[in-house]
């Protein structure tokens, strides 16, 4: 039970999800689509949204949040969905990826994953049962000096990102299955 009374748990019907995430340029949003689409795959009915867009959790089942990591830190837009969901966020199953590295390289996942590690140790009630780095995107022509001098680079590993959608997917699934 959600602590909740979802939507698909008390109706019967399938867990309903919730995708949010905060981006700048984009490839947060993009990663956040392709989870959705295999968490809807996976019989899941899944509602994708701008965190910024996302006024409450009533009725969600479970969620999943995705942020671009800059300069150390979650976007300002993901740092202000975990502050006002707080409460929520502690009766629901939630799973958290972060875009971040330029590079798979494992001290730059390692770097990252501290980020990310470091962001959600500042409310210890944040609980997610699973979360990820997925490697980011950097597009000069997107960019402002001195990172538009800076090659662009897409370190998205899209068979690591359906993977790990479908772990998330399956333990969404428990949600119906002890519904």
């Amino acid at each position: 039970m959600t602590g909740h009374g979802g939507a698909g748990f008390l109706s019967g019907m399938k867990p309903l999800i919730l995708v949010a995430y905060a981006t700048k340029k984009g490839s947060t949003e993009e990663v956040a689509q392709s989870i959705a689409r295999r968490l809807s795959e996976q019989d899941l009915v899944v509602d994708v949204r701008a965190a910024a867009d996302v006024d409450d959790l009533h009725g969600y089942d479970g969620a999943v949040l995705g942020s671009a990591l800059y300069m150390g830190r979650l976007h300002e837009d993901a740092r202000t969905f975990l502050r006002r969901h707080r409460s929520d966020l502690a009766g629901l199953p939630f799973a958290v990826f972060a875009m971040g590295p330029r590079t798979l390289r494992e001290e730059d996942v390692a770097d990252s994953r501290k980020q990310l590690a470091a962001a959600l140790a500042k409310d210890p009630t944040l609980e997610p049962f699973a979360t990820a780095i997925f490697g980011g995107v950097l597009d000069p022509s997107k960019q402002r000096f001195p990172f538009n001098r800076m090659p662009a680079s897409d370190a998205r590993d899209w068979n690591a990102i359906r993977a790990w959608a479908d772990e998330v997917a399956a333990r969404f699934a428990l949600i119906d299955a002890v519904a």
